[in-house]
């Protein structure tokens, strides 16, 4: 999967989630709300990580340090991405917030960043 592509669906976790965690508050102003939302929350990142890592194929006979270097390889940029992903948008949230802006919400910052890596501003070598 492409890196734009991760950070475009990092991206949409956050903000499934927020919407999710806005859609249950709503409905119940109570505890049991949040425990719901929590409850949610790791079906939709099983979900996207399932997208996003890739499919690793190992041999029935392969020894452990076999299996450890197939995992690395295989595993490594992935995580990269995400972790790259989920920090640019934790840092854009955060910029945003400690500048004590009112005028645009989590979700508009996070449409944003979207539209930044669809446009192609966080490519590699960009």
């Amino acid at each position: 999967m492409e890196r734009a592509e991760v950070l475009k669906r990092v991206i949409g976790i956050l903000t499934e989630a927020q919407e999710i965690r806005r859609a249950v508050e709503k409905e119940i102003e109570d505890e049991e709300a949040f425990e719901a939302t929590s409850e949610i929350e790791p079906q939709v990142v099983t979900q996207m990580l399932n997208e996003m890592l890739p499919h690793i194929s190992v041999p029935a006979d392969a020894a452990p340090q076999d299996v450890a270097h197939l995992l690395a390889v295989a595993l490594g940029p992935a995580l990269h991405t995400m972790v790259s992903g989920f920090t640019l948008a934790f840092t854009s949230l955060a910029v945003v917030h400690d500048e004590g802006r009112t005028d645009v919400s989590s979700a508009e910052v996070l449409q944003t960043l979207a539209l930044q890596v669809e446009a192609g501003r966080f490519d590699e070598g960009a």
